[in-house]
């Protein structure tokens, strides 16, 4: 396989998975950011916790989707993470989740 069969694998994975995205975002509530994932999920339990004077986050997801395309399942039961990173936590409006015509993207 040359580097340019692995690039236009690579850039086809990733366009499938904005696909599947755009396909899932509807099914879900919240949209949360952490340093190396990004997740789509129906419940969010953040706590900040600490220990040894670090201050660190504490995430539980339940019915969550998972953005990573080296991932086979994406659809998760529940997902918990601990990072000391910023979190992002947004609750996604319905009218914000129109990725069709409307939004100027084409399905």
């Amino acid at each position: 396989m040359s580097a340019e069969d692995l690039e236009n694998y690579e850039t086809d994975m990733e366009l499938a998975l904005y696909r599947e995205y755009r396909d899932v975002v509807g099914l879900f509530s919240y949209v949360v950011e952490t340093e190396r994932r990004f997740y789509l999920a129906n419940q969010v339990d953040l706590q900040v916790r600490s220990a040894a004077g670090e201050v660190y986050f504490e995430l539980t997801l339940a019915d969550a989707w998972v953005w990573d395309v080296y991932r086979s399942a994406r659809f998760v039961k529940s997902v918990r993470v601990v990072t000391f990173k910023d979190v992002n936590v947004e609750e996604l409006a319905k009218a914000e989740l129109d990725l069709g015509g409307s939004a100027g993207f084409a399905r």
